[in-house]
């Protein structure tokens, strides 16, 4: 395992144990997931020293060889420097996180965690190399934001703001995808460096790139995705600082950055970037001015920083790029201490509103000189980072304004939206720090701690060394640049040049409008807000709910028979269509391959006839459950063992599912349909009987080539040591596919309970202790020969005393108790012998869930508690985590997963015991399938019976009461 991958990994080992650890030492802990991102950021300073001297690092590991798939992570200068915000910037945060949070506060260690796992998919992206890994970073970044946008679920508004970020990234990240695949395709590798340096053309590539731009711009909130990103404003403070001003945002600008020095000539992209931006520019810092509250002032400055930033990138000039670079960075440094300032204001005051903040100046004279130095270098105030920064900006923009004109048009939107920029800021600091006429002075209810104030102020010191040190800054930008021309160097004075006179009429401008703004009395005329993609947003969204819902009412009527016609029918159409215009239908075909089939299949239909005329829903389950039986008949008669026991198995596990529910249902099926009803699922069902006939005449005889089952037996113990391939297949070869049904089976078991259960899935019913019931059984046997004797009373089950006189049967607890034991032999024995003989996990956890149905049949639900005392939830949870370790142990030998192995031994005169580790598998197999029969029983039987008990117990004591 590589440097950068070693600091992924441990990353994402502490961002699973921040949850426990902030429960346990609540927001302390955050000084230690500070430390974490800290040391990441200086192992990552240390991993890159090679970086910085020229070079480029690339760790890969084999993810699907067959597709030519890998986990491929690369640092060159782009990524070192993102990777060190991310990771700086974060390890800040989480410092203030600390005292920002109240003790004890409810979701804290959520927060921590997912914070946690946001940053460390925000690593991965920046510096994932294959397309495919980096949208998955992509992706995790999306729905941690949205966990942490929706922090404080109580709050509707913090709902509403999480879904709009979620649904409007995601179908960026989506487009981007198909995007990424088509360019993959294009360039021949899923490598982005190889797909930037491959010269592709065409309208696929054209197409391809502004799909990539459409998830860059959603992710960075441009025009017309800019409207989510002053809503996520819901969020805590130090959301806000780290994932829109440091972080989330910078990940579409990251990508633009990437992927502009190969597609910047594609037809369209610099004019698409140049006119978005400029949009998103202006209309952030007009919506700026008008804001009340502090946070959203901030926002929309963000917003329109963002678009300045795609605007600048978009150019397609490297020497525009580079100045991009130098903005993006002083962005960061200035912006995330004007969030962290914003929520030290909210905590002290109670309010964010700047008509009700005045005097904050005064008292609280650290927090005021802090806040100004950054609003000074967003401003573009010398000597501050900010002010080089925008000077470098406006001298490449001009230069290279003099050949390109879509240039010299960012130059002057630049010129305008910095002038906002300086306003908004003259705004902000008015309204959160001065003293208002005729506004008391606010009171200090939550003084800021030194602690509130070290991450700010670090921020802040960095923008002012950032100013003086640019030109030790210079060299490492400057490597980031693919091409001839070379872009002016960054420095605090290159004399008195035009990009200087731009300076100087920003602020001079800027300080004149933003004094015009915090007038009291002044009012900004804006654009009405139902023209805004706000609301054209939720017009939308509303609209696809009511359609949503007059699908739904159209085509979820309640109705079983009216879902299956429908799904029946369409299957019909469909299949039946192909096969009319395409199939090639066999000369001839064999109708019977054995006279066995004959009777077995007469018994079949017979019964499945009489299933729809029965008039009690007992006789059908019966019915059906014999065609069930027929099936496993054919499978046992034409050498298939496994595949016929279970069948049967499982077609006994399902009748006895059916008989539990049907308790509670009344015991005839309701009226008869009507004639022509009858008449029109008759003809679905001859329907669908011929159609899936005619599939299986047709498959047979389409095949031309022996097919690859005549070498399973030879690969399964070949490569699994085994000679039932059918568990070998199971638990070795297509172990994957068993992984994902064991899942399957668990939620279909949490399902069930969760129909049931009113409140918790836990058993929480008082049992009779294993002490117990053997101390009963023991009495009995001991006194069993003398009838006379009172301890002969005792019942031959655990919970015999327990059970109604009236509902009993001994001979049913006698033959029970005789073959309970039998029975789960049985199953152990079908377990571990399955690999080579029938059987497997699945029949002998089938046959151990059978032998507890007989349990809870004889003795009810105190017996299935007393022979069972442990929770179904956990063993499904256990066998599914063994089967799970099964697939990742082999991982960590350098093998693939699920890999198996064996060793053979020799037992002398006993002859040789296999020892397989998918036994190991097959074993949570068992558990998973014996646990699914265990929750049946507990919801369908146990729960209902309890239910019933309290109705006859509710309806004796009522009618006591009136009697």
């Amino acid at each position: 395992m590589g440097a950068l991958t070693s600091v992924l990994v441990i990353l994402a080992l502490v961002a699973v144990v921040a949850h426990p650890l902030v429960r346990r030492y609540s927001r302390n802990a955050f000084f230690v997931l500070a430390a974490v991102l800290g040391a990441a950021f200086v192992a990552l300073l240390v991993i890159a020293q090679p970086v910085f001297a020229g070079e480029t690092l690339v760790e890969a590991f084999p993810w699907v060889p067959q597709l030519d798939l890998t986990f491929t992570f690369r640092l060159d200068t782009l990524s070192t420097l993102f990777a060190l915000l991310v990771t700086g910037a974060g390890a800040l945060v989480l410092l203030y996180c600390a005292r920002y949070f109240d003790e004890g506060e409810a979701g804290l260690p959520r927060f921590a965690a997912v914070f946690m796992g946001f940053a460390t998919s925000m690593l991965g992206l920046v510096l994932a190399d294959d397309v495919y890994l980096l949208f998955i970073f992509w992706e995790g970044t999306t729905v941690f934001s949205f966990l942490l946008i929706g922090h404080v679920t109580r709050l509707r508004t913090s709902n509403a703001a999480a879904l709009q970020a979620l649904i409007v990234t995601t179908l960026g990240g989506l487009a981007m995808l198909v995007g990424f695949v088509l360019l993959a395709h294009a360039a021949g590798s899923s490598l982005l460096s190889e797909i930037v340096a491959t010269p592709l053309s065409g309208p696929v590539t054209t197409t391809a790139v502004f799909l990539v731009l459409a998830g860059a711009l959603s992710k960075s909130a441009i025009f017309p995705f800019h409207f989510w990103l002053p809503g996520a404003m819901a969020a805590p403070t130090p959301v806000s600082a780290y994932l829109h001003a440091a972080a989330m945002v910078k990940a579409g600008i990251y990508l633009i950055a990437r992927i502009t020095p190969g597609f910047e000539d594609v037809a369209g992209y610099q004019e698409t970037l140049v006119i978005l931006g400029a949009i998103t520019m202006l209309n952030g810092g007009i919506r700026a001015l008008k804001q009340y509250d502090i946070k959203l002032i901030v926002a929309h400055g963000t917003v329109s920083q963002l678009g300045l930033l795609v605007m600048v990138f978009g150019v397609g000039d490297p020497r525009a790029s580079f100045a991009g670079l130098a903005l993006l960075f002083a962005h960061a440094l200035a912006k995330a201490p004007l969030f962290l300032a914003v929520g030290v204001i909210d905590h002290a005051t109670g309010t964010r509103d700047l008509r009700r903040l005045s005097g904050l100046g005064r008292q609280l004279p650290w927090l005021t000189a802090i806040t100004v130095v950054a609003a000074a270098s967003m401003a573009g105030v010398p000597p501050l980072v900010g002010f080089v920064a925008k000077e470098s900006a406006f001298t490449e923009l001009l230069e290279i304004g003099a050949s390109e004109p879509l240039a010299l048009l960012a130059f002057w939107v630049a010129l305008i939206g910095s002038m906002l920029t300086v306003a908004y800021m003259v705004r902000f600091l008015w309204g959160a720090f001065a003293r208002k006429p005729g506004v008391s002075d606010c009171g200090i209810a939550h003084r800021p701690g030194p602690i509130s104030l070290i991450a700010p102020a670090a921020f802040v010191l960095l923008t002012v060394l950032g100013g003086f040190l640019a030109p030790a800054f210079d060299s490492l930008l400057q490597r980031t640049i693919v091409g001839s021309e070379t872009p002016e160097h960054l420095a605090l004075w290159h004399g008195f040049t035009p990009a200087l006179g731009a300076s100087m009429v920003v602020l001079l401008v800027g300080l004149a409008l933003g004094a015009l703004v915090s007038r009291p009395s002044f009012r900004i005329a804006v654009i009405p807000e139902r023209f805004s993609a706000s609301h054209a947003y939720w017009v939308v969204t509303h609209k696809v709910d009511s359609l949503a819902v007059k699908l739904t009412t159209l085509t979820q009527r309640g109705s079983l028979p009216y879902y299956l016609s429908v799904i029946l029918i369409v299957m019909v159409l469909a299949v039946g269509g192909t096969m009319l215009t395409t199939a090639e239908w066999p000369t001839e075909f064999e109708l019977v391959s054995s006279p066995v089939q004959i009777p077995i299949a007469v018994i079949m239909i017979v019964a499945a006839i009489f299933s729809l005329r029965a008039r009690t829903r007992f006789q059908s389950v019966v019915l059906v459950g014999i065609t069930g039986y027929g099936m496993a008949a054919i499978f046992a008669m034409h050498g298939a063992p496994d595949l016929a026991l279970t069948q049967a198995l499982v077609e006994t596990v399902t009748l006895i599912a059916f008989v539990l529910v049907i308790r509670r249902l009344p015991q005839r099926i309701g009226s008869p349909p009507t004639t022509r009803v009858r008449w029109g699922r008759a003809l679905i069902g001859i329907s669908v009987g011929l159609v899936l006939g005619a599939v299986a005449v047709i498959a047979l005889g389409s095949r031309i080539a022996d097919p690859i089952s005549l070498q399973l037996p030879e690969m399964a113990y070949a490569g699994g040591h085994g000679t039932n391939t059918v568990n070998v297949m199971l638990v070795d070869i297509r172990g994957w596919d068993t992984m994902g049904e064991l899942s399957v089976i668990l939620a279909a078991a949490t399902g069930v309970a969760s129909l049931v259960f009113l409140n918790t899935r836990a058993d929480l019913r008082p049992k009779l202790s294993r002490r117990d019931a053997r101390s009963q059984a023991r009495t009995h046997l001991q006194h069993v020969a003398d009838p006379s004797h009172p301890a002969s009373r005792v019942s031959w089950l655990l919970a015999g005393r327990q059970l109604n006189p009236a509902r009993r049967s001994i001979i049913l607890e006698v033959v029970v108790r005789l073959m309970f034991h039998a029975l789960i032999i049985l199953s152990i024995y079908l377990l571990l012998t399955g690999h080579n003989t029938p059987g497997g996990g699945f029949a002998g956890g089938l046959v151990a869930g059978l032998a507890l149905v007989a349990r809870y049949l004889a003795g009810g639900r105190h017996e299935l508690g007393a022979t069972v005392p442990l929770d179904a939830g956990r063993i499904l949870g256990a066998g599914l985590a063994l089967a799970v370790s099964m697939a990742i142990i082999p991982m960590l030998f350098g093998q693939s997963a699920l890999a198996s192995a064996w060793v053979d031994v020799d037992l002398g005169p006993f002859g040789t015991l296999p020892l397989v580790t998918s036994t190991l598998f097959d074993i949570g197999v068992y558990l998973v399938v014996f646990g699914l029969i265990l929750d049946v029983l507990r919801s369908l039987g146990a729960e209902i019976d309890e239910h019933e008990e309290a109705e006859a117990t509710a309806f004796e004591e009522e009618e006591v009461s009136r009697s």
